[in-house]
């Protein structure tokens, strides 16, 4: 530009003219990593309840006792709430004396029954008479029986005025006070119990990350991790316990549930999270900060340190990004130095001081990456993705495990 300040590209122009090792660039190194990756797959899901309840009453009547408190704990079996019981109880007791009656009958046709049996050798009594003494002991058992049916009818409906959680859970907002009259064809729940110890994690994957989730399931569990909306708290650690039996054609994803203990309650139905699931470990993986990944034209690519101090333009093939780590397909071999900060001053050819966190000039053999800085061993994203700020996050492509 003419009567201006050079640009940038005019300035590394000069440069190129001049020479390009003419002064060296002060950059960050690091060493290509080996060892074993964990391959995470993520996708978005929702946190739901293990189990969801709503009570409603299984009788008619009024409620004349509300025994929980909103967002309390219960077990199953805690009474909490009771419909009023005197017509209920009313009505057991007369069951138990309408089967005494019919057994005192029942009783007394037997011992008849008894008589008859002796006198009916001697002509004393007719064999009619006796079919119909026997046939009215039958009669009675058959009452008995029924009065027997009657009574467990009613203590059923007895023991329904008190209502009970059938599910440990926590109790959500009451929807009907003392006094009202409730109805078992009330449609209005008496209160929603929600099962969150455990809890379950709804999630979709790419189809295309399918055969990679099967093969896990089929080595045994695949563990899943779930963040919060940040992408960088982990609430709670599970394992995958399903694959949906189908593909959603319009979006292209599968649905996985996943089981949390939730013992801290840090996971909540209706929650929205981010999920990892570990489907398999590749080993002797070769992995580099993210931040050596240069983004081309052509593609991929890093800076390559040289023993000579000067760096080289290499084409890498990423297999994914988890956290701050590249796991490379292609391109690399382990114990090759890169470069981890400082590539936009670099062509091929430049030659580098490399530089200590600190700003310090490194000493350490480029070669070997024994001073090297900002890497991380491969070790580390062995023990679950590590995602450094908001945007980083395990890749969703999801590569073939080795």
């Amino acid at each position: 530009m003419a009567g201006g300040r050079p640009g940038v590209r005019e300035q590394m122009a000069q440069r190129g003219m001049s020479g390009a090792s003419d002064e060296p660039i002060p950059v960050l190194i690091g060493a290509v990593a080996e060892g074993d990756v964990p391959i995470y797959l993520s996708g978005l899901g929702t946190v739901q309840a293990y189990n969801t309840v709503q009570v409603r009453s299984r009788v008619d009547g009024a409620l004349t006792k509300v025994l929980f408190r909103e967002g309390q704990d219960v077990k199953a079996g805690d009474v909490l709430a009771v419909v009023d019981p005197r017509p209920y109880d009313a009505n057991y007791k007369q069951s138990l004396a309408t089967k005494a009656k019919d057994e005192a009958l029942l009783a007394n046709a037997k011992r008849d029954l008894v008589r008859d049996q002796g006198l009916i050798g001697k002509q004393f009594v007719s064999v009619q008479t006796l079919e119909t003494q026997q046939a009215l002991v039958d009669q009675y058992t058959a009452q008995v029986a029924s009065d027997q049916a009657t009574i467990d009818y009613n203590k059923t409906e007895l023991d329904y005025t008190n209502i009970a959680s059938p599910i440990d859970g926590r109790t959500g907002i009451r929807n009907v006070d003392v006094g009202n009259i409730v109805h078992a064809a009330d449609t209005t729940a008496l209160v929603t119990i929600t099962q969150i110890h455990p809890i379950s994690v709804i999630f979709t994957l790419p189809a295309d990350n399918l055969p990679s989730v099967t093969k896990g399931l089929g080595a045994g569990s695949l563990p899943v991790i779930a963040y919060g909306r940040d992408n960088v708290t982990a609430l709670a650690n599970g394992t995958l316990d399903l694959v949906d039996n189908q593909i959603d054609q319009t979006t292209g994803m599968v649905k996985l549930k996943a089981t949390f203990p939730n013992e801290d309650g840090a996971l909540w139905p209706g929650q929205f999270v981010n999920t990892s699931v570990l489907v398999a470990t590749r080993h002797q993986g070769l992995t580099v900060p993210a931040t050596v990944v240069q983004h081309g034209p052509k593609g991929d690519y890093v800076w390559v340190v040289k023993p000579d101090k000067t760096v080289e333009m290499r084409d890498v093939v990423v297999a994914q990004t988890q956290g701050n780590r590249a796991l490379i397909d292609k391109g690399l071999a382990a114990g090759e130095s890169v470069v981890v900060d400082g590539q936009y001053r670099l062509q091929a050819g430049s030659k580098i001081a490399p530089q200590a966190p600190d700003g310090s000039s490194s000493t350490g053999s480029s070669s070997t990456g024994s001073g090297s800085t900002g890497a991380t061993p491969a070790a580390e994203g062995a023990k679950g993705p590590h995602h450094g700020d908001k945007g980083d996050k395990p890749d969703k492509s999801g590569a073939n495990p080795a």
